[in-house]
């Protein structure tokens, strides 16, 4: 029996806090009428094929994160399929776990791109203990900070789901590796390399020495200086040049930032950001065993 594909979606929270100082998390900001962009992060791994969707957060921000959200999201592409026999028996339930950073991690290395990370490994080591049929083939990344559509994604299912990278690109061939929040996918191997640089460049408490252990403490400000890694810093060894399938997006929008966010409200594209149906997106739970 060959290898069954599982697509895992990860969706990065937990990171440094941007400039919005607001009383709710970056990652609830409204890119819409009551679309926030979390949200827009699950509709796109919704779209892409992803079986199971991991939101890396906090366990403060959690609560308000998975109030809006709930436990699952349909499948978009299952629920149009209304000239089924019997549509709503076939329907397809995609599952949304949420990952707390581990304590060790927090305040010292937990920028974006470690929270995708840190999200793969913890998708790998869940689905392993439940079954090696269940260990993910590849990770999905959604960043709730890059704006742009995603109803386009479901036409690319097999690329995505495939041996291949696949990544979204601007019109001036930018990618992630350009500081860009645009979806991408990897796997184990290129995890690793992802995990290795964190580790590598990264900084500690003491000054790195080879051989014996430093005794000179760093200064403050430059300790733990993984927490301020930019996104195209961690993921710089994917290469998007050999065995890569590009895809172009229609537009795209940053808002990791006060002044890009107000831009992007102020566009004409800000108006075509409409929230998914309840049908697609609404807060639902799995029924409870023993109860009704």
């Amino acid at each position: 029996m060959s290898q069954p594909f599982h697509l895992a979606g990860i969706i990065p929270v937990a990171g440094q806090s941007l400039d919005f100082n607001f009383p709710w998390h970056d990652s609830l900001m409204p890119i819409g009428a009551n679309y926030l962009a979390v949200e827009r992060s699950v509709v796109e791994c919704a779209y892409a094929g992803c079986e199971t969707i991991w939101i890396v957060c906090h366990d403060d921000m959690q609560p308000l994160i998975r109030h809006r959200l709930g436990e699952y999201v349909e499948d978009p592409v299952w629920l149009g399929r209304t000239l089924s026999t019997n549509p709503a028996e076939e329907r397809k339930q995609i599952p949304i776990y949420y990952v707390p950073i581990h304590p060790k991690d927090r305040d010292k290395r937990d920028c974006l791109a470690w929270s995708v990370i840190y999200g793969a490994n913890s998708a790998y080591m869940v689905s392993k203990t439940i079954s090696k049929w269940l260990i993910p083939s590849r990770y999905y990344v959604s960043f709730p900070y890059g704006i742009y559509p995603v109803e386009f994604i479901k036409f690319h299912r097999k690329e995505i789901s495939s041996e291949k990278t696949f990544c979204l690109y601007t019109g001036d061939k930018e990618t992630v590796k350009n500081n860009k929040y645009l979806g991408f996918t990897f796997d184990f191997e290129q995890y690793k390399e992802f995990r290795d640089t964190v580790r590598k460049e990264g900084t500690g408490t003491r000054v790195p020495s080879k051989g014996k252990m430093s005794t000179k403490d760093l200064p403050v400000e430059e300790r733990w200086s993984a927490r301020f890694f930019p996104v195209d810093k961690v993921f710089n060894p994917l290469d998007v040049d050999k065995n890569c399938e590009l895809v172009e997006v229609e537009w795209y929008h940053n808002i990791d930032n006060w002044e890009e966010y107000c831009l992007y409200l102020g566009s004409q594209k800000s108006k075509e950001m409409i929230r998914p149906s309840k049908a697609l997106l609404c807060y639902r739970e799995f029924g409870t065993i023993g109860k009704e």
